[in-house]
Order: C-alpha cells, then structure tokens, then sequence
C-alpha cells in the first residue's frame, strides 16, 4: 500500500502562517465538500468505512490525530500533527480516525457531495467488495 501524504506550502511571516490550497494544484482532485471534526470525545474511533468512489484529503489542521488506512491486505497507521500536510485517502480504502488530542480539528478535503450509495460501512462487506 502507497501512503500518500502531502506537504503543503505554508506562508508566513511577523504576522503568523497561511496554507492556501487550491483543487487541482495543491489537491489531485476538484473539491466538492469540506468538512472537519473536532472536540471529539477520548477514546472515540471516527471513520471506520471506505468508499467506493470518493477521494479525501485529511488534515489536522490543529491538535493531533492517527489514521488507520486499510486496502483489504495491509494496513497502516499514519500520524498526522502538523497543520501544512495532508493525507490523500483514496477510494476503496478502509480508514478509521483515533487518537485525537483534545485540541484537535481534522479537516477533510473531498472529491464529491455526500452520497450514502457510495459508502461501506461494514469491513467484511468492505473485504468482500475489494476482492472483486
């Protein structure tokens, strides 16, 4: 499994840091819908599906947080605590976001609006549909 991740180039100066980011430039694919996540609660697993045709970037833009990415044969655990790198989760790819420091905001970056066809939910089902 190829673990994608991104640094994105911050721009600063006596007034602080911007990361701008833009969709096919800084990001592979045209932005549909931005969404994030934050004061979530210790001990909470996030994620835990795949989709069949959706791609993602994931960044915690503040705080901390761990990503579990599967593709039905490996798995792998990727860090993510600085707010200039991103994750690329592809499609048909199991993930699961954990570890969340009590400060964190995990933005996500994503290829399409929201359609509950699209994703899986239950792993066996998600072991069975990447076998095709």
């Amino acid at each position: 499994m190829q673990v994608i991740k991104y640094v994105f180039q911050p721009h600063g100066d006596e007034r602080g840091q911007l990361v701008a980011l833009e969709e096919d430039k800084d990001i592979p694919f045209a932005i549909k819908r931005v969404y994030y996540m934050y004061d979530t609660v210790e001990g909470v697993v996030r994620g835990k599906h795949a989709h069949k045709s959706l791609e993602q970037i994931l960044v915690c833009i503040h705080g901390s947080c761990k990503i579990l990415l599967d593709d039905g044969k490996e798995k792998k655990i990727v860090p993510l605590e600085k707010p200039y790198e991103g994750l690329y989760v592809a499609n048909n790819m199991w993930r699961e976001m954990f570890d969340f420091s009590d400060d964190a905001v995990l933005m996500v970056l994503a290829s399409d609006f929201y359609n509950e066809e699209d994703y899986i939910r239950d792993y066996n089902a998600f072991l069975s549909y990447t076998k095709v």
